[in-house]
């Protein structure tokens, strides 16, 4: 000791000096922990002589609130006057929607699984030739919608209730009769048919004298529902033996945005999808389909094959017309028969086999006079999945 003194004395630094150097490091360390406290969010309490409640001060502030509160702060004063609240709601319903919905996640995915099928997106195939053909699109959906792609042992022809071989005869439409694809004894059986021209008398008679609840949807009756007008499916449902209910009602393929799910009896406009019809009138399934939708077919299979509603559904004869595009679609003749073509690969690819097919009057395809081609045909499909 004594000769480092001796040492800071003589051509060194004093004693003094020496302590106050080795100070001024914890020092400047010291300020600019003050300084950078100071910008913390709890800093003020803390100053203002508040006791902290989280404990020691933390040197990083994590928030796990969606990052767009913070977009939203930082853009409020970019926003047009009046937007702001409308924005906020919308938001906070999405968050409300986000939060209910959560709770039915797990149950709608165990109810996919056992279901096997579901809701699939329309996938737009290839174009049939190495470019945009009219000849070659209209060939591949043609030789789509003639040629069956399952051979039934046992049908039930239009208007029949009991199974028989095909028959020798043209007929515009057959149900598969195997034992594995009708409703089994003592099941209920669900039929409904969407017709505006009475061209589905026979289908009706056939599952009629199946023992089948029957629902028949035709918007220009004005008999329908016992003249409830609006709700049509407010009476009438929940017949059975054969008894046909009528309802002044069509089919929507366009699904409305934040609907309310519909329950029994609880349908206020004439136009519905056909999972809204079928949830209104408490039916899981429908076994017999008929539909003649007057060019509204193409939309109206699309939302069949995105909502996977499909899989509920076992028999379907169909009209499809080809004289013009069909409600809502669009684009060149050949982007139009190549979206038909799409559609139709949907149907099979949600379980359904064509198993007949019956051509109608006149030889128009989008206003163009096609002579190996019919303006319509009648398709009778049976899902094998069910």
């Amino acid at each position: 000791m004594r000769t480092c003194s001796r040492w800071w004395g003589r051509g060194g630094l004093s004693l003094h000096s020496g302590i106050l150097l080795l100070l001024i490091p914890p020092f400047l360390l010291a300020l600019q922990l003050l300084v950078a406290g100071s910008r913390l969010p709890g800093a003020a309490r803390v100053w203002a002589g508040e006791e902290e409640q989280d404990g020691p001060v933390a040197f990083s502030v994590i928030s796990i609130e969606p990052e767009r509160k913070w977009r939203q702060w930082g853009t409020q004063q970019q926003r047009r006057p009046g937007v702001e609240e409308k924005e906020e709601e919308e938001e906070e319903e999405r968050d409300h929607d986000g939060r209910r919905e959560g709770a039915r996640a797990y149950e709608d995915e165990n109810e996919m699984h056992a279901r096997q099928v579901g809701p699939r997106a329309l996938e737009m195939p290839p174009w049939a030739a190495d470019k945009p053909s009219f000849t070659a699109e209209l060939s591949r959906v043609i030789a789509y919608i003639t040629t069956p792609q399952l051979n039934c042992s046992r049908v039930l022809s239009p208007g029949q209730t009991q199974a028989t071989q095909h028959p020798s005869v043209s007929v515009q439409w057959l149900l598969c009769a195997e034992d594995w694809l009708l409703p089994a004894a003592g099941r209920p059986c669900v039929a409904y048919s969407f017709s505006m021209d009475g061209g589905d008398s026979d289908f009706l008679k056939t599952v009629s004298g199946l023992r089948c609840e029957v629902h028949r949807f035709d918007p220009s009756n004005s008999n329908a529902s016992g003249g409830h007008h609006g709700n049509s499916l407010a009476s009438n449902h929940g017949n059975h033996g054969g008894v046909v209910s009528q309802h002044k009602m069509w089919l929507e393929w366009r699904a409305q945005k934040k609907r309310k799910h519909k329950t029994r009896s609880n349908l206020g406009s004439v136009s519905q999808t056909l999972a809204d019809i079928m949830a209104a009138l408490g039916h899981h399934r429908v076994n017999f389909l008929y539909a003649d939708l007057l060019s509204a077919e193409w939309r109206v299979f699309q939302n069949w094959i995105e909502t996977g509603t499909l899989q509920n559904v076992h028999h379907l004869v169909a009209a499809v017309h080809l004289q013009w595009a069909g409600f809502e679609v669009g684009g060149t003749n050949e982007e139009v028969l190549r979206y038909w073509f799409s559609i139709l690969q949907g149907l099979q690819a949600s379980g359904l086999k064509l198993v007949h097919s019956s051509a109608g009057e006149g030889h128009s395809v989008l206003k163009q006079t096609v002579t190996n081609a019919h303006s319509s045909y009648t398709l009778s499909w049976v899902n094998t999945r069910h």
